[in-house]
């Protein structure tokens, strides 16, 4: 998604949900894990580097790996958001290409949702009923995936790496089978907010944030670094309403010079724009949720540069436009082999590196992965991802990325700046560890 991610409601756990499955993380994973040793055992080993498929493993032959996942090929999300699936199955098919994960191929198949929770829970229940797919990847939108969060962990299907900021992935006593991806919107926020905070220290800082938990989220996290005073303005909008005028009159009323924005790709431009015709030019600090450039100047057309220079918004993956890291050398070439014809930008290097990330996670598992073992080893520590900042991924914790950079466009290019911050609770501090290293091939070995 750019990084990606959207919003909306979240359903809660409800009490009869968590009587219905009884059981806690641990028992689910012990109870499995033995299960699994007991097949394992009964089977025996097919022979050093002729990989067998662990008996009655939805998704898992001798020679494959299905997964699946809903996104937004049609509907409100598409022009943001569609780009991504393809570049993740580039990636995928560049892994089989070179042999595969312990010899097995992966089989990626993306249903379309329409960004609409209805039609999420029937391609969702096609995907784990019918396709029997191993895990779902990267399901993005609070509002879509929150409606198979249920079904999914009553299932004890992996929900892998979920596209979208919202911290109800992090919930591994309830949600034991779900893991986000991106940083949460809670703490981009506070990175977005520090930065600016340092940068224009004297401002009014105001908010423009989607009428749901992407919005909510965000609030609370600039309040926590702002305080409780710090806005001088919240405005919010629906996706059913692309007239944000009121909104943006009203922030320019109150003197914002800075602008943070909560909000998709199309309503970040649909904020700039409107605001330019009013001949309001703040500040403006957006989401990687609504900031990749590529995307922002498929709205702004020939306006883009002018409107979009200054521009600021956080990431954690590696720059589509950094053509010194290795990370982005190697996706750029897999896309012009097997995404052939597709641009290269922010959502190129999302859905790779989603892709990356379970490859990473399924070699961990081991030659004869089962669901309960790949949730081991996210467990573990070891599946460490290619993002500026680690993971958060323990026993304890299934959230995503945990901190984030701040990016600027410059003359038509977004590029970092700075360095990483990690976020622990209200604290935001400068984060210098190295980023993991790339693998030979960009493969996981």
């Amino acid at each position: 998604m750019t990084s990606s991610q959207h919003t909306g409601s979240v359903r809660s756990t409800t009490a009869s949900r968590r009587t219905a499955s009884g059981r806690s993380r641990r028992s689910v994973l012990a109870a499995a894990v033995t299960a699994a040793a007991l097949t394992l055992a009964a089977c025996g080993s097919s022979g050093e580097g002729t990989p067998e498929a662990t008996e009655d493993v939805p998704g898992i032959t001798d020679s494959t790996v299905k997964v699946g996942t809903h996104q937004p090929l049609t509907g409100p999300a598409a022009a943001g958001y569609a780009s991504i699936s393809p570049a993740t199955k580039a990636y995928f098919d560049y892994v089989n290409a070179n042999g595969g994960i312990h010899g097995r191929t992966i089989e990626y198949s993306v249903k379309d949702d329409g960004y609409n929770p209805a039609n999420t829970q029937s391609v969702v229940r096609e995907l784990v009923l019918q396709d029997e797919v191993f895990a779902i990847l990267g399901g993005l939108g609070t509002p879509p995936h929150s409606s198979v969060l249920d079904f999914l962990n009553d299932n004890e299907v992996p929900d892998l790496f979920v596209a979208s900021g919202s911290p109800t992935w992090n919930q591994p006593e309830d949600y034991p089978y779900t893991y986000g991806f991106m940083q949460d919107y809670d703490t981009e926020a506070k990175v977005l907010a520090t930065y600016v905070q340092e940068e224009f220290p004297d401002a009014t800082y105001c908010l423009f944030g989607q009428d749901d938990d992407f919005g909510a989220d965000f609030k609370t996290g600039l309040e926590s670094a702002l305080g409780s005073g710090g806005l001088a303005s919240s405005q919010v909008y629906s996706t059913a309403n692309t007239d944000v005028a009121a909104q943006i009159s009203a922030m320019q009323a109150a003197g914002c010079d800075v602008n943070f924005l909560a909000s998709i790709n199309g309503f970040t431009a649909q904020a700039i724009g409107t605001a330019a015709k009013l001949g309001y030019f703040p500040k403006w600090a957006a989401s990687s949720a609504g900031g990749d450039y590529n995307t922002l100047a498929s709205y702004l057309g020939e306006n883009t540069d002018k409107l979009l220079e200054g521009f600021i918004s956080a990431n954690y993956l590696p720059s589509y436009s950094d053509a010194d890291d290795e990370w982005t050398a190697k996706f750029k070439e897999i896309n012009e082999e097997y995404n052939p014809g597709a641009e290269f930008d922010g959502n190129t290097i999302f859905g790779m590196s989603l892709g990356y990330l379970f490859a990473e996670a399924l070699n961990e598992a081991g030659e004869n992965p089962t669901r309960e073992s790949l949730l081991e080893a996210l467990e573990s520590g070891e599946v460490q991802g290619n993002g500026h900042v680690p993971l958060g991924f323990s026993e304890d914790s299934h959230a995503g990325y945990t901190g984030g950079m701040i990016t600027l466009i410059s003359g038509g290019v977004q590029s970092y700046t700075g360095t990483p911050f990690a976020v622990d609770g209200d604290s935001v501090s400068p984060y210098t560890e190295d980023r993991p290293a790339m693998p030979q091939n960009g493969i996981p070995e």
